[in-house]
């Protein structure tokens, strides 16, 4: 070999060494960034993954206590915890709707969803594989049939066919009924929800199902042949469930985020607000009213809108209307007022109307005078607190109100609150608290009920028009027969 290939073979050798230490280097380069990258985030917290994230993902389920798309956008119990939790993290919702419950479950498992918040009963079985933040509600479950069919008493009365939502906590009960009565006997579906059983129910497709108690008294509103047969164990706690095979963190934080909601008052608000107006359930006066909807009120409808406005919606006008008069323009009553809003004299007087029994000047004086009292209410008082307040005022009088806020804050309540103001309001009835306000005694307990029943109506109407537009595709020509004959001229003038 001559000295110019020895020197070729050295430099090729030489090349070869660095390129091999080269290679190696970058090798244990790309294998340390993974090792790191894998020990960073399996380091990171659940907490820390969702902040660093950026969004929260929840899942849910479609339903009237959970989650929906209502008339001014998503809406439900579950929907605004979770929009507030969220805030309270720092980052944005994403909030899925579950085709059923054991979607819901699955989601949680497989750790495509942070939580579930959809009206989870905590139960033994569930613990195995969730954890649970702080309770926020309590329920019970309820044997369900329709109005007017056999009424079973008890378990051991059920003949026919029951039906449940597979993997739900209903389910559960029943699977630990039969150890005391073998005869029972059920199927599950993951087909329908909660809803949809109920619907079955009423078409006769199936005989009973099972609900929980707060779900059932929101659908009796617009479905009052849905009736009770009777309870099913104890009251269940709901809360939100983590899957418990990742760190606490999340959960840790909910449990913080729930003490510290309960504690302002934001939780037992929010709970009044879907379902403070729907405790007291009355079979007769709900089938009267969906009657009266659809029967009296397209007569009157337009009218309704006509005096609407940006702030208060026709269909809160027409359930004012119904709870003074049942939309009856010649109602009288024996303390003197009268007509579609049962109007004094000196507020028809003051609002201009002329003829109380006259449908639309009745209507136009009310819409003016809860305009008027709304004016009254502190502008610092949110929604939908101000507008309770307002009707509670067009029942009472605003001073009244104002003296029940007054006794709300001496007792440590929160005064811009309707659920703090409803409990104070019966007070006024006791010499002992009405003695030390300025207007004195006062029937405080009818606005609470007033208020109530209006909510009731107004989210009834708020359904049927929004599910039976039809109920009110003729409203415009039956206006129009109305100012062609004379609606005013058709009721007789005030004596």
């Amino acid at each position: 070999m001559n000295i110019k290939d020895a020197i070729e073979q050295l430099a090729d050798n030489n090349y070869r060494d660095r390129f091999t230490i080269f290679s190696v280097l970058a090798l244990g380069i790309f294998v340390f960034y993974f090792w790191w990258v894998g020990f960073n985030v399996t380091d990171t917290s659940h907490l820390e993954q969702v902040k660093a994230r950026g969004i929260l993902k929840v899942i849910s389920r479609e339903s009237p206590t959970t989650y929906y798309q209502g008339y001014t956008g998503p809406d439900g119990l579950e929907y605004q915890l979770a929009s507030r939790f969220a805030e309270h993290l720092g980052v944005k919702l994403d909030m899925v709707q579950a085709p059923n419950m054991t979607a819901v479950l699955n989601a949680v498992k497989n750790g495509d969803a942070d939580l579930a918040a959809a009206g989870l009963s905590i139960t033994n079985e569930r613990k195995k594989h969730f954890d649970f933040a702080t309770p926020y509600q309590e329920v019970s479950q309820k044997l369900v049939f329709k109005q007017g069919k056999r009424w079973p008493r008890n378990i051991q009365q059920l003949s026919g066919t029951l039906r449940v939502m597979a993997d739900s906590s209903h389910a559960t009960r029943l699977l630990k009924l039969k150890t005391a009565f073998p005869a029972l006997s059920w199927s599950e579906t993951s087909n329908s929800t909660s809803e949809d059983l109920l619907s079955q129910v009423l078409e006769e497709k199936i005989d009973y199902t099972i609900a929980d108690s707060n779900e059932l008294a929101l659908n009796r509103r617009f479905y009052p042949e849905l009736a009770i047969a009777f309870s099913i164990g104890k009251p269940e706690k709901m809360a939100w469930g983590f899957s418990n095979s990742r760190d606490d963190s999340l959960r840790a934080e909910a449990i913080s985020f729930f003490d510290e909601f309960k504690k302002s008052g934001d939780l037992a608000q929010l709970t009044e607000q879907y379902y403070g107006h729907v405790e007291d359930f009355d079979y007769v006066g709900t089938r009267t009213f969906l009657r009266a909807a659809r029967s009296k009120l397209p007569k009157y409808s337009q009218l309704f809108q006509e005096n609407a406005s940006e702030k208060i919606d026709w269909r809160l006008l027409a359930a004012i209307s119904y709870q003074e008069s049942h939309w009856n323009p010649r109602a009288k009553s024996p303390t003197g007022v009268r007509g579609m809003m049962m109007l004094t004299l000196p507020t028809a007087r003051q609002q201009g109307v002329s003829n109380r029994l006259d449908p639309k000047q009745s209507i136009t004086g009310g819409a003016k005078y809860l305009a008027k009292v709304a004016k009254r209410v502190p502008e610092r008082i949110p929604e939908p607190d101000r507008t309770w307040l307002a009707l509670a005022a067009y029942n009472i009088g605003w001073g009244h109100v104002e003296d029940a806020r007054i006794l709300t804050e001496t007792m440590g309540g929160d005064a811009t609150r309707w659920v703090d103001v409803k409990e104070h309001l019966p007070l006024l009835r006791q010499r002992k608290y009405y003695k030390k306000t300025r207007y004195g005694y006062a029937r405080g307990d009818e606005p609470v009920q007033y208020v109530d029943n209006i909510r009731r109506y107004y989210e009834t109407l708020v359904w049927m028009t929004d599910e039976n537009t039809e109920l009110f595709s003729q409203q415009k020509l039956l206006a129009k027969k109305q100012t062609t004959a004379g609606v005013s001229t058709e009721i007789a003038e005030e004596n």
